[in-house]
């Protein structure tokens, strides 16, 4: 066996794992059941523009991010400064979302009360209820309308999610953790900002990031880096058994329905979590219940081009639409603004973001329908010309697109956690816990191979006695 570590599912957690395993000189194959690798991040050229059609753009917020790209000898591509302004609709107009104190007792999205309980955050109590929801803290901490028009429409760009249903310890971990450790966001947040850092602490840079010419790069670098002979795409796991510690056989069938049976040291697993029951054998039900009840909402995603720009707003990462506003979008990224080469030379590349939780619906209406609202939103919202015809229009479906962490989180992680004890070798990765993100993925993948190594070298020193 060799210490061999199969891994499955090649999106960004599962390929970063296999690279820094691949760093360590340790021996991976990665088994990919779709006929492209990378997960939701893909990439395509037409015409000029340069688009996404999964997550737009990541965040350096851990160094294991930086030290990715440096493994690969890739460079990030920053965002430009118009993406640290972010745009909030209330009633027919796009106004800044504040990014500091003084702007938000200057906004008009917040009520004249709130403001008041903005500047009281520091005197407020600590919560005592580990299950409360991020609108419940942020409602008691902050205001009813800080909820509505900073809280309510932030989550509904990053987990297309509802404020009164996601878990603050599970969905923003570092939020939590703010008032639990300091009492407060604003003196937890500047005591942090005051604390010093290491060097490699410093690599975590907090900027917005993409690659020149697509996220979809990012992926072919990684692939490059693995080595693709180690990578099979459209594969199907039949089912792995476990017959002692750091030992199991894996049956998979490949691309031409052959039958392949693998013993393997170490597992790792990073598919979405209702997929997991399948995996085993002899699954307990009970177990098996909660990854199946684990809800992902769907989310379409509808690139927009125009090789001329008519539309007016302020230069920005994108705007977000609260859920009291009743439209039909969560909101729109503007990447022409914020990096270089997306449209043509004077043009403009929108992405408009529809369904979540708060519109799942919609994903089953018709690419004609998709594109109408769409369309009528956009027009509508940036002012643009109905004589304006596109000269771009990309329809994508995530049916299961993004996992909402709820209060049974706490009860799936203990349950991953009984797993990988029970089963010595296996690990369970993906964005079914520890967070959604980019940065979150890469440091989930790095984490896994980490402790694959840690483990490996321990059996190499034990077997020699």
């Amino acid at each position: 066996m060799d210490h061999l570590t199969v891994i499955i599912g090649a999106g960004l957690t599962g390929l970063t794992t296999a690279a820094f395993l691949r760093a360590a000189g340790r021996p991976v194959l990665v088994l990919e059941r779709a006929a492209h690798i990378g997960g939701q991040i893909r990439t395509y050229r037409e015409d000029g523009f340069v688009f996404e059609t999964g997550p737009n753009t990541g965040t350096i917020s851990s160094p294991e991010v930086a030290e990715l790209f440096e493994l690969l000898g890739l460079e990030p591509e920053i965002a430009t400064p118009a993406a640290s302004n972010r745009l909030i609709w209330k009633g027919n107009k796009l106004y800044p979302l504040p990014r500091n104190i003084a702007e938000a007792v200057g906004t008009p999205l917040f009520s004249l009360w709130d403001k008041w309980r903005i500047l009281g955050e520091p005197f407020r109590r600590r919560g005592g209820q580990p299950n409360e929801t991020v609108g419940a803290l942020a409602r008691r901490r902050l205001g009813k309308s800080f909820v509505d028009y900073a809280v309510d429409p932030f989550l509904g760009g990053i987990y297309a999610g509802d404020p009164d249903q996601l878990v603050t310890r599970f969905a923003l971990p570092k939020l939590y953790d703010l008032e639990q450790r300091y009492g407060s966001f604003v003196l937890g947040a500047v005591r942090k900002a005051r604390q010093p850092q290491s060097e490699r602490d410093r690599k975590a840079s907090r900027k917005v990031f993409s690659v020149q010419g697509g996220l979809g790069l990012l992926v072919e670098a990684l692939a490059d880096y693995i080595g693709r002979e180690h990578i099979l795409t459209e594969t199907q796991i039949r089912y792995i058994n476990h017959p002692g510690a750091h030992t199991f056989g894996l049956t998979y069938t490949d691309a031409s329905e052959e039958e392949h049976t693998i013993p393997c040291r170490h597992l790792v697993s990073t598919v979405a979590a209702h997929h997991i029951p399948t995996l085993f054998d002899r699954f307990p039900a009970n177990e098996s219940a909660v990854f199946e009840q684990l809800y992902y909402a769907p989310m379409i995603e509808v690139a927009v081009g125009f090789r001329r720009n008519v539309a007016t707003h302020l230069p920005a990462f994108g705007c977000l639409i609260p859920s009291r506003e009743n439209r039909r979008i969560l909101g729109i990224l503007f990447p022409s603004d914020c990096f270089r080469g997306r449209a043509p030379e004077g043009g403009a590349l929108y992405s408009i973001f529809m369904g979540g939780v708060r519109n799942a619906s919609l994903i089953d209406l018709s690419d004609e329908e998709i594109s109408t609202i769409a369309m009528e939103e956009l027009r509508d919202m940036l002012h643009i010309p109905h004589t304006c015809k596109p000269d771009l229009l990309h329809i994508s479906r995530h049916r299961h697109a993004i996992p909402q962490y709820y209060a049974d989180t706490e009860l799936r992680q203990d349950i991953i956690r009984r797993m990988e004890m029970r089963w010595p070798g296996l690990h369970l990765g993906g964005n079914m816990h520890g967070g959604i993100g980019m940065a979150h993925r890469i440091s989930q993948g790095v984490e896994m191979a980490r402790s694959i190594i840690e483990e490996t070298a321990i059996a190499e020193r034990s077997a020699r006695g």
